[in-house]
């Protein structure tokens, strides 16, 4: 799955091409993806502008001039294409293997006024779009925002506080921070030299304070660096993101540490892979 980075990258890549647009067409080639597309979906956007388009934890928010807000999920394998008027198309999302998109999964289509054809492609169909009127808040049981004033040593002490869970599956919950996932948390964890096997109310306010920090930088690095995954990842520009060369300790099983030189190790927790140095972190 993307993950914050990823998602936050696709949204900067996006947002020339859509926020202030009205939206003259929306084609949904398929009746669901993960799940059934919003009642009278099509009706909705077309015709509507889009006033913003920002991201909540791993979801695209566009916000319309309808008093309605569109999320948008990548899944495991979605991304979009974006065909300006008269301009071969970019990339932008979580690749597969290849580089070219095949058109037969290509489920939604949105085009603007301008002339600007925004394709969602997504072969797996994990991903999905939701919408939401004006009294309705789809986001409020979601933590605070890892980049945002809300979310610092304060908080997240108290967070963790009471919390028996180890902290790595704390700072996989979405409750406890938005966005986070099983690559930037084992990141994030290493340079603050705490185990992902350490008991979540065991963390100090001084620790506390050193990982919030880091949560932050790891993911800043990665942003900056153009989102990483598994997969391939493309940015509007078509460029790949390589922050996935410079991890570490994630998917290094058995590597060297490059601080310590001691080997790195992988547990399994919540059937997800937790990689870490047993010197450098406990």
């Amino acid at each position: 799955m993307p993950e914050l980075p990823e998602v936050e990258t696709v949204r900067r890549g996006l947002q020339p091409f859509l926020e202030g647009e009205v939206l003259a067409k929306v084609t949904l080639n398929r009746a669901d993806l993960r799940f059934p597309f919003p009642e009278r979906m099509v009706e909705r956007l077309t015709g509507a502008r889009i006033e913003s388009l920002s991201r909540r934890a791993k979801f695209l928010v566009a916000e319309t001039d309808r008093n309605e807000t569109l999320t948008m999920h990548l899944g495991m394998s979605g991304r979009f294409t974006i065909h300006p008027k008269g301009v071969e198309g970019e990339q932008l999302g979580v690749f597969e293997h290849a580089r070219e998109t095949n058109p037969k999964h290509d489920h939604v289509e949105f085009e603007t006024r301008s002339g600007t054809r925004i394709v969602f492609n997504d072969p797996r169909r994990f991903g999905y779009m939701q919408m939401f009127g004006a009294e309705e808040a789809p986001f409020e049981a979601i933590g605070p925002e890892p980049l945002s004033n809300a979310f610092g040593a304060d908080y997240l002490k108290t967070a963790l506080a009471g919390k028996q869970s180890p902290i790595k599956s704390a700072l996989l919950d979405q409750r406890v921070v938005a966005g986070l996932g099983n690559i930037y948390v084992c990141e994030a964890l290493f340079r603050a030299g705490l185990s992902p096997k350490r008991k979540s109310h065991t963390i100090s306010k001084k620790k506390a304070t050193e990982l919030a920090s880091h949560i932050r930088d790891v993911l800043k690095d990665a942003i900056e660096a153009g989102g990483s995954s598994l997969r391939d990842y493309a940015n509007a520009d078509g460029g790949l993101g390589y922050f996935q060369h410079s991890f570490d300790v994630y998917g290094r099983e058995g590597e060297l540490c490059r601080m310590c030189s001691a080997p790195v190790k992988r547990v399994v927790q919540s059937g997800r892979s937790s990689f870490y140095c047993s010197k450098c972190q406990s």
